[in-house]
């Protein structure tokens, strides 16, 4: 029988947690300071509906802007300890928004879901440029989210967010119903399939790049797993990859190195 509760305990399976988000704000801080950057512009009126967009240091301007989404299981964190995740793609032209949301137990998934859409269309609506998403645990979860979303229902162009790489993704949020962390989010079986990307039908003409930790728990990994066979399946291009090595903390760290693999996979999603 699976252990759920261990099995989504990132904090617990990575006791150095602590030292490695302190280093995020650090390396966050730092980067706010050295990088051409807009700060804490608002894409709605929730106090925590802002994003920050981080300015290309080198490369040919992208034709797409890139969109970073933050962990913390829907319900901790924010942008701010994120600006740095801009420094690679920076590096390579893109014009990076890192993002915040409300949220849990303030709000529900779905509203978050709603949020990060609404966003989505603004960006578009301001700056005229498609949107390849990238984000980390609930982040990969909003990553699959944009994917997945019917476009030209909101009258929008339907590659509006085409590509994007999930990391640490959740993708099948029903396991998550009895552990410690639905206590702030609070789903019951009918949300959980509603907020899951596995559930929300095929993304035709999408690309998605699903990377995990190979020290991450094997629901992580099964759950990278489940959304790149389901979405192959229906003809998505879709792509497994494992960062040898890497925990759920550390597995983000390659997005601040314009030089590493994971980010040279992701500025070519854009292109």
């Amino acid at each position: 029988m699976i252990d759920y509760e261990a099995e989504y305990n990132n904090r617990a399976m990575v006791p150095e947690h602590p030292e490695i988000i302190a280093g995020w704000e650090r390396d966050a801080a730092a980067y706010r300071e050295s990088s051409p950057c807009e700060l804490d512009r608002a894409y709605g009126l929730g106090p925590r509906l802002f994003y920050d967009l981080f300015h290309p240091t080198g490369g040919t301007e992208a034709r797409t802007i890139a969109l970073f989404l933050h962990g913390g299981y829907w319900q901790a964190l924010d942008r701010k300890h994120f600006s740095h995740m801009a420094r690679g793609l920076n590096a390579h032209g893109y014009t990076v928004c890192v993002a915040s949301y409300d949220l849990c137990p303030d709000v529900r998934i779905g509203t978050i879901v709603s949020e990060i859409r609404d966003l989505a269309e603004y960006l578009w609506e301001t700056y005229r440029k498609p949107i390849v998403a990238y984000g980390h645990s609930a982040g990969g979860h909003l990553t699959a989210s944009l994917l997945a979303t019917d476009w030209r229902a909101r009258s929008l162009p339907p590659a509006l967010a085409a590509a994007g790489m999930a990391i640490s993704g959740l993708f099948d949020l029903l396991p998550l119903i009895g552990t410690s962390v639905n206590t702030a989010l609070k789903m019951d079986q009918r949300e959980a399939i509603a907020n899951s990307p596995i559930a929300m039908g095929i993304p035709y003409g999408t690309r998605l790049i699903a990377a995990v930790g190979g020290e991450e728990s094997a629901e992580y990994k099964r759950q990278s797993r489940v959304i790149v066979d389901f979405w192959s399946r229906g003809g998505i291009e879709s792509t497994l990859r494992e960062e040898a090595g890497a925990n759920h903390f550390t597995v983000i760290a390659p997005l601040a190195n314009p030089e590493s693999a994971l980010v040279h996979d992701l500025a070519q999603l854009g292109k």
